[in-house]
């Protein structure tokens, strides 16, 4: 399990909560170092990369792409070398191939489906979704070893990813109709909600994702 868990600065993630988190749950359970970092060469000798985000899509990814060889390093890792990842808020939403936000960006295509504005079918229910909501677990997987359907975890976004093919749905969420929470194909994941915000289910999040071997 020990290894090095890079998370990726491109000063648009929530970092310093994130960092605290994976390091608590490392020392606890063995899970090796966690750097966080925007140098490529980190990127290239990781054994787990983590990609978090805060913000509008096409800045994140603008932000991202401006690194020379940040990206490149990510896609080697993920692609290439099947690393696992993780996505967190707008770093999931770029997994998918095209983000609606202010104007069409595509994604990294990880994941088939596009990001859209959040649109609940009650009018009371306010945009941005922001708070604790109770997931629905649509199918297993490793990073949800012991997370169950109502579990509670903690979301601030105002769009959302609508997966293309209903196999990469791990999870969602009730919000006027169903809101993507968790996705995953194959090396790669993502959580829509924060799990480094998410107490218990967040650090148990975390945990399986340390120890998780595709």
């Amino acid at each position: 399990m020990a290894g090095l868990t890079v998370l990726v600065d491109y000063e648009s993630g929530n970092l310093h909560s994130a960092e605290k988190a994976f390091q608590r749950v490392a020392a606890e359970m063995g899970g090796g170092e966690v750097l966080v970092s925007a140098r490529p060469e980190d990127v290239a000798r990781a054994t787990r990369v983590v990609l978090p985000g805060d913000g509008a899509f096409p800045a994140c990814r603008a932000a991202l792409m401006d690194r020379p060889g940040l990206f490149e390093a990510i896609d080697e890792a993920v692609s290439r070398r099947a690393v696992p990842f993780l996505g967190i808020c707008v770093g999931m939403q770029m997994l998918a191939e095209w983000g609606r936000e202010y104007r069409d960006t595509p994604g990294f295509g990880w994941i088939g489906g596009e990001v859209t504005r959040i649109a609940p079918a009650d009018p009371a229910l306010k945009v941005p979704h922001m708070g604790w909501n109770d997931l629905v677990i649509d199918r297993p997987h490793p990073v949800l070893d012991g997370i169950a359907s109502g579990d509670h975890t903690y979301f601030v976004h105002s769009y959302h990813f609508r997966v293309a093919d209903a196999a990469d749905l791990l999870a969602h969420v009730d919000y006027g109709g169903p809101i993507t929470a968790i996705v995953g194909r194959g090396n790669v994941a993502g959580t829509q909600f924060h799990p480094e915000k998410s107490q218990a289910t967040g650090l148990r999040l975390i945990a399986n994702f340390l120890r998780w071997r595709p």
